[in-house]
């Protein structure tokens, strides 16, 4: 059995981790950390878990996680850095589901998240946690940087445009939707449900903190910077991102684009490419690993059309981590992770 330990075992995604690996046969959950609940029963902050977890929080310290196998950080920006160093020098593994080691350029990173990085040298080790794009690196890491939420949906709807050359790199836009469970289990106003009920808006549409990590992304893919028009939108629903993605086709492009997305991810089991003329929904998704995507030319024109669902504790987080766990230690992909979605 592997010892896994949770580093913020109280927010959104901590307890999304928490659901998944108690159904994974090969691991023992270790340790659950929370500096205001230490001494009190996991399942006694969440009833859901009773009879399935029976450990105690603990404080995030160094002597609590050292005989852990592997330690995910559900945490805050900022909190994994100072602690992943010497959790992988004791041959520890570490993923990190915020985004301390995503982005390779140091000093954007530090633009972005308005911090300096306390261990700028582990981002060079670290392996970007998109299985669908970097399945054999991870599967040999020891340091994970786990895609976020919206970067999940917004490369897996463009990737096989991008790989193949068949669309305008430099003018790409994600329009992009979230449910409130993206800004974590916080007391904010701006995420009360009379503010959020009935109501629709976009928020840091001049810019966001995933628009560097996006474009990282798919500048890789396109082996060329990209140009991306990125703006997140806060809907009254709990969970689901749905991004609506837009491209220019290349002058001279026929090829059959669901054909193309069908065969790219034939072999990927958590990126379903829906029948064509099929719209994908969050609800579909829901509490899955899965991607829902869908492809349309509107009116036979220059302009593709990508829908791309994710939900975004699962996919874009928890779930993403626990696949990137089963590439790094041998396990079949799927473990802990066979949940269906659910309905309604």
């Amino acid at each position: 059995m592997i010892k896994v330990g949770i580093v913020g075992g109280t927010g959104y995604t901590g307890v999304e981790l928490l659901r998944i690996l108690a159904l994974h046969d090969e691991v023992e959950i270790a340790v659950v950390t929370s500096r205001s609940d230490v001494g009190m029963r996991v399942d006694a902050l969440y009833p859901s878990l009773r009879g399935c977890i029976d450990v105690c929080f603990s404080l995030p310290e160094f002597d609590n996680l050292a005989d852990c196998d592997v330690v995910f950080f559900a945490t805050p920006n900022g909190t994994a850095m100072l602690m992943a160093e010497k959790l992988l020098a004791r041959n520890i593994k570490v993923i990190d589901l915020s985004a301390d080691f995503r982005l390779k350029d140091i000093a954007e990173w530090e633009q972005w998240y308005g911090m300096s990085h306390a261990c700028p040298d582990l981002v060079k080790e670290a392996v970007y946690g998109l299985p669908e794009i970097h399945r054999e690196a991870i599967s040999g890491a020891n340091l994970i940087a786990c895609a976020g939420c919206y970067p999940t949906a917004t490369q897996l709807g463009f990737l096989p445009l991008i790989e193949q050359g068949l669309v305008d790199v430099k003018h790409l836009i994600a329009d992009v939707k979230s449910g409130v469970s993206g800004a974590g289990r916080k007391a904010a106003v701006s995420s009360l449900m009379s503010e959020t009920g009935e109501s629709f808006k976009a928020y840091a549409a001049t810019g966001h903190r995933h628009l560097p990590e996006i474009k990282q992304g798919l500048s890789q893919l396109a082996s060329e910077q990209v140009g991306l028009t990125f703006v997140p939108h806060l809907v009254p629903m709990i969970r689901g991102i749905h991004a609506t993605l837009y491209a220019t086709l290349n002058k001279g492009v026929a090829d059959d684009l669901q054909a193309l997305y069908e065969q790219r991810y034939a072999n990927e089991q958590y990126v379903d490419v829906l029948p064509l003329g099929v719209h994908p929904d969050t609800r579909n998704v829901k509490g899955s690993n899965r991607c829902q995507i869908a492809i349309v030319v509107p009116q036979g024109g220059d302009t593709v059309v990508v829908l791309s669902v994710i939900d975004n504790l699962v996919k874009g987080a928890a779930g993403q981590a626990v696949q990137c766990m089963n590439l790094m230690l041998g396990f079949n992909e799927n473990k802990g992770l066979q949940t269906m979605a659910l309905y309604p």
